[in-house]
């Protein structure tokens, strides 16, 4: 009677503790709700498509065999300078040969549906491919591909190696693998949860970083011209017209340094802007990108610091109000302009600039936050008020200035269609202006300037 009694209490005790334990794995269960990871096929440069629109033995695209290269923040934007790379060949890609492939009655049923899968009709392909640029990817880069299968364009995620030659929009995007003529769109998932996977031909390749992989966002406004690194002489920067294909390209020294701004209390949109025009490109701490209007705290190098074209500098900054696109953009025209521009609509804290180092030197040239395909140094006004008599002025580089105080927008610009550029890097001299102090009147800030009209007149000089 004693032993059944035993028995009976052990009994009860072991399902009380495989309750528990249940309980237990069900909680944890419910609080992982970290969403699953997305598959990535790997495409390794120089590995034919298993699927592709065009024979890729018929010289379509060259890729390279080029390392990549290692970026901060894994959501890069269209005009980030330095992001693609070229060479001094003109035969990166054969646009005119693709065009008459998809435009050739007999590839009809191809045609439909390479338009389809970039949501184009087949008339547009023609102008459509006059507007892409043959660039070279610099980073391992996430993409939407597509395959030709049954008549029709099959997508799937994939992960193209950098030195992969491929045609981008007027925005920055890539749009077209060369080699094979498939068609691209941004990537949509979580750039920090993916899983790549490496097979049919595609082996992980030398310098591979799943932390260096990016995406690319589509840049704020249509660019006029691409600055890129050329691949086999880095200390080359090349400037490319949107829409060529290397025949008019100018050079420039990608070795010549640029100090960073003062970017402290700018939101990031507008830092972007400023790095950007200086010729750098724009990381981020932390995995999300910021919201545009998040304000920038500190600079990683700091103010001042030189660097040459295309380096990284890493922003942090506090919570935006607003949130800002969290993946590229996918939908709409590839080519088609955002919806909204960028706008003064929160205006930081006023603060008095940070002067650059000693070594800076005066200049008369314009403010260096300016593409040098932008207006002429005319087109830099004083500000519309008189400036204050009382203490002297310091000195300091405009690009390290703080944003206008006022919620004013900046001046118009005098043509119809503003457009930006990655274009190659401002005069090497930063340039010396006063500022004026925290009490002064409001002044027009250079940090607007990417959506300054782009002429091609400055563009020659700006680059020797």
């Amino acid at each position: 009677m004693t032993f059944r009694a035993f028995m009976q209490r052990a009994g009860k005790s072991a399902i009380r503790r495989i309750a528990v334990l249940l309980v237990l794995v069900l909680a944890v269960g419910g609080c992982d709700r970290s969403p699953p990871l997305t598959l990535v096929r790997a495409v390794a440069a120089g590995v034919p498509a298993l699927s592709p629109f065009f024979d890729e033995h018929r010289g379509l695209g060259h890729d390279q065999a080029i390392r990549p290269s290692i970026g901060r923040g894994s959501l890069q934007q269209g005009d980030t300078p330095g992001l693609y790379g070229g060479t001094r060949e003109t035969s990166v890609c054969d646009v005119a040969q693709l065009k008459a492939f998809l435009t050739d009655p007999a590839n009809h049923r191809k045609s439909r549906a390479w338009a389809a899968a970039l949501d184009i009709t087949t008339d547009r392909i023609p102008g459509y491919l006059d507007r892409l640029t043959p660039v070279l990817l610099r980073h391992d880069t996430l993409v939407r591909n597509h395959d030709y299968k049954k008549g029709k364009a099959t997508p799937f995620d994939s992960l193209l190696q950098a030195g992969i030659a491929v045609l981008v929009d007027e925005q920055g995007l890539p749009a077209v693998k060369c080699s094979c003529g498939n068609p691209l769109r941004p990537f949509a998932g979580d750039t920090n949860r993916v899983s790549v996977k490496f097979g049919n031909g595609s082996r992980q390749w030398e310098g591979y970083e799943r932390s260096s992989v990016v995406a690319v966002r589509p840049a704020p406004r249509k660019l006029e011209r691409l600055a890129l690194v050329d691949v086999t002489d880095p200390a080359r920067g090349i400037a490319r017209p949107v829409g060529t294909t290397g025949g008019h390209d100018e050079s420039f020294d990608a070795e010549r340094r640029r100090a960073v701004p003062d970017l402290r209390g700018a939101t990031f949109a507008e830092a972007s802007r400023m790095l950007t025009g200086q010729g750098l490109a724009v990381g981020y701490a932390g995995k999300a990108r910021p919201a545009d209007d998040a304000q920038v705290t500190v600079s990683d190098p700091p103010a001042g610091t030189r660097l040459r074209f295309g380096q990284y500098v890493t922003l942090s900054t506090t919570d935006g109000t607003s949130s800002g696109p969290s993946g590229p953009g996918t939908s709409g025209a590839p080519t088609a302009p955002p919806t909204t521009s960028p706008s003064p609509r929160s205006s930081p804290p006023t603060r008095t600039p940070k002067a650059p180092p000693p070594s800076s030197a005066p200049s008369t040239s314009a403010p260096s936050t300016l593409p040098p395909s932008s207006l002429p140094p005319s087109s830099s006004s004083p500000p519309s008020s008189s400036p204050p008599s009382s203490p002297a002025p310091k000195t300091g580089s405009t690009a390290t200035g703080a944003p206008a105080t006022s919620s004013a927008p900046p001046p118009p610009p005098p043509s119809s269609t503003p457009v930006t550029t990655s274009a190659p890097p401002p005069p090497s001299t930063p340039v010396t202006t006063s500022a004026p102090p925290p009490s002064s009147a409001p002044v027009t800030t250079s940090a607007p300037a990417a959506s300054e009209p782009v002429s091609s007149g400055p563009a020659s000089s700006a680059i020797t």
